[in-house]
């Protein structure tokens, strides 16, 4: 079986699961995002773990009376995995995996935190709401001042995101303007093998997260010293 082959199946598997007991109409709707991660999985642009992800939070967004696309571009620099359009509002839904490239093998923590942390700061600029979509094995590392409103964060929060952030990605840098005003709104908990997803706010989910053990605000002691 081809990749081809195989990433057309298994969208085939979770389209059944999505549809079991939909209307015809959001059956339709799912079936155009299809047909659109069909045409850019053969231009190498997407991966099923990812697709399937998109796919369930999407069905979850038109249930809600969301029009949502997939892997909208928001400029020339950024694409978000799901836009959605409800009356005036808009939403923008960024998924996380929990992939670890192999060149950041040896500081994974501090790496997704600064990962999750540029997302937010990015993309939630150009979203009346903003919310990461996750998978319930895995427990997003994000820093703890992010999941504050704004007006709550201190300079010093600021800054210390700034010097995480610029340590990853720089191109462009972040300002901080832009962390000052980054907004996460909700966390959806994807859940795949029973397409159904949880919300839950962000303060509630790290909390959540501490009380399994989990630490956040990873940074290198050469970061933590700028």
């Amino acid at each position: 079986m081809s990749n081809r082959q195989k990433f057309e199946q298994d969208l085939a598997v979770i389209l059944s699961r999505l549809t079991k007991d939909s209307e015809k109409e959001v059956e339709n709707k799912i079936n155009v995002l299809i047909d659109r991660l069909k045409k850019l999985h053969e231009e190498n642009i997407v991966k099923i773990n990812h697709s399937v992800m998109e796919l369930v939070c999407a069905k979850y967004l038109i249930q809600k009376g969301y029009e949502v696309q997939l892997e909208y571009p928001l400029n020339e620099i950024l694409v978000c995995d799901l836009y959605s359009i409800k009356g005036l509002g808009n939403l923008i839904v960024e998924v996380e995996t929990g992939y670890i490239p192999p060149e950041n093998a040896l500081a994974p923590l501090t790496y997704t935190s600064a990962r999750i942390a540029s997302k937010i700061i990015r993309y939630s600029s150009f979203a009346g709401k903003f919310a990461l979509g996750v998978p319930p094995h895995y427990i997003l590392p994000f820093p703890r001042a992010l999941a504050k409103p704004p007006r709550n964060r201190a300079d010093w929060e600021i800054m210390k995101i700034k010097n995480l952030v610029d340590a990853y990605y720089q191109k462009p840098p972040v300002t901080l303007e832009e962390i000052r005003n980054a907004r996460i709104h909700e966390i959806y908990i994807i859940d795949v093998d029973r397409a159904t997803v949880q919300e839950i706010d962000p303060e509630n989910y790290q909390k959540r997260a501490i009380n399994r053990g989990i630490i956040y605000d990873y940074m290198p002691a050469e970061i933590r010293e700028k």
